[in-house]
């Protein structure tokens, strides 16, 4: 008898039909014999209409009771499927965050979990029941509702999991795992069995969006086995555990990519210590994130520095440069938005050289021109032209083999 900790999003549980297909998912889960500890979004589009209607009153409304309108979306899934459980012979009791006690920082909208009481939880499984709870939420010391920001379902579904000690948490989505890219870019894409916290970190960081990147870092930490499954469809989905031996076969695990990059470039500036700081330093102060970086040695003591900014961040970070060129001296300013990241992501590049080689040999080949490089331990990422990112996907989806098994080692 496993105790299983399920998770189910706003796309699962966005009607009334779907909440009870939910329900009979979990007492099939149930009827295994395992134990069930059930965690919920809100219906799908419920938070969005409570921050409009807030929005209509006060656009910048105070952030506690910004935090106390939200957290009700979860409540009334929690209900509703409480009840849809219990029409089906399978006992259950919702709890909101701040009844568990999920206790978090005061941070509003954006709360850290600090802990978590888990003796209501472990007391009505005991007792037969599942355990239904609103994701999202917690409670801080003053006893104030608290939001975990946009996601953060996926974070209490593996902070209840590591708190009970569970033999898995299983994140219930609209897609049926991990894939080796998106599907709809490379239509060869394969569902990976398996991939570890560091190869799923990597892809989320780089704009895979099927898990929140906070949940992994939480999974990882604690060691939760986490499941990525379908709703909608039935089959194992892919897990995410810690590496292992099997794994060592599988030079890449997946392609990752992200649309909202742009690269902006100060020429000709003076090769001093320091200037990497008065170029980067304005733009930190105004909140803006650096991606990649690349300084090139030009000629009569100066040099070119590239960098990475977010695609909304872009106009703004440009403005800043131009103060900055002026201010130091530089030669030219010039930007491009119409750039993306394309990323190979894999365990198996600790053991397998040549791979940056074999990745630069499929662009070459396509003539796709790279113009920024930056590598890792077990990533290799690339910036290229927006209107090559299919090409390139599909090149290397082919010349690393994706769409095909791996060989067990």
């Amino acid at each position: 008898m496993a105790l299983i900790v399920q998770k189910y999003g706003g796309t699962s549980v966005g009607t009334v039909e779907r909440i009870q297909a939910v329900a009979e998912k979990i007492r099939k889960c149930r009827e295994n014999g395992d134990s069930v500890v059930v965690v919920v979004s809100a219906m799908s589009g419920e938070t969005n209409r409570l921050i409009d209607m807030a929005a209509q009153i006060d656009p910048h409304g105070p952030a506690r009771e910004m935090d106390v309108l939200v957290s009700t979306g979860e409540q009334v899934t929690i209900a509703l499927l409480s009840i849809a459980l219990e029409k089906i012979g399978a006992p259950a009791r919702s709890y909101t965050g701040s009844q568990i006690r999920i206790l978090t920082d005061d941070a509003y909208s954006k709360a850290r979990i600090l802990n978590i009481d888990d003796s209501r939880v472990r007391s009505d499984l005991d007792a037969g029941r599942v355990v239904v709870v609103a994701g999202f939420q917690g409670v801080d010391a003053e006893g104030n509702i608290t939001t975990l920001g946009r996601g953060g379902s996926d974070t209490t579904a593996v902070a209840m999991a590591a708190a009970l000690h569970a033999d898995e948490c299983q994140i219930f989505t609209d897609v049926d795992g991990v894939y080796t890219t998106d599907p709809r870019v490379e239509p060869k894409a394969r569902r990976l069995d398996r991939i570890t916290f560091e190869e799923m970190l990597e892809m989320a960081s780089l704009g895979s969006k099927i898990l929140q990147i906070r949940s992994v870092e939480f999974a990882g930490k604690y060691n939760v086995p986490l499941r990525v499954l379908s709703s909608f469809t039935e089959g194992g989905g892919t897990l995410i555990t810690f590496e292992d031996d099997e794994m060592e076969e599988a030079m890449i695990s997946g392609i990752a990519f992200n649309r909202d990059e742009a690269k902006l470039t100060i020429q000709g500036v003076p090769d001093r210590p320091g200037i990497a700081f008065e170029i980067l330093g304005p733009i930190g102060q105004a909140n803006i994130e650096v991606d990649m970086i690349v300084q090139n040695v030009g000629d009569n003591d100066t040099t070119d520095f590239t960098f990475t900014v977010h695609r909304n961040e872009y106009a703004k970070a440009l403005e800043i440069l131009r103060q900055i060129a002026a201010k130091v001296g530089a030669r030219k300013v010039v930007g491009d938005d119409k750039i993306v990241k394309i990323s190979l992501v894999g365990v198996g590049m600790r053991s397998h050289a040549g791979i940056a080689a074999a990745m630069f040999e499929a662009l070459a080949k396509e003539g796709v021109n790279i113009q920024m490089i930056s590598t890792s331990e077990i990533k290799i990422s690339v910036v290229v032209a927006e209107k090559y990112l299919e090409l390139v996907v599909r090149a290397l989806h082919e010349a690393f083999g994706l769409d095909r098994e791996p060989a067990m080692g």
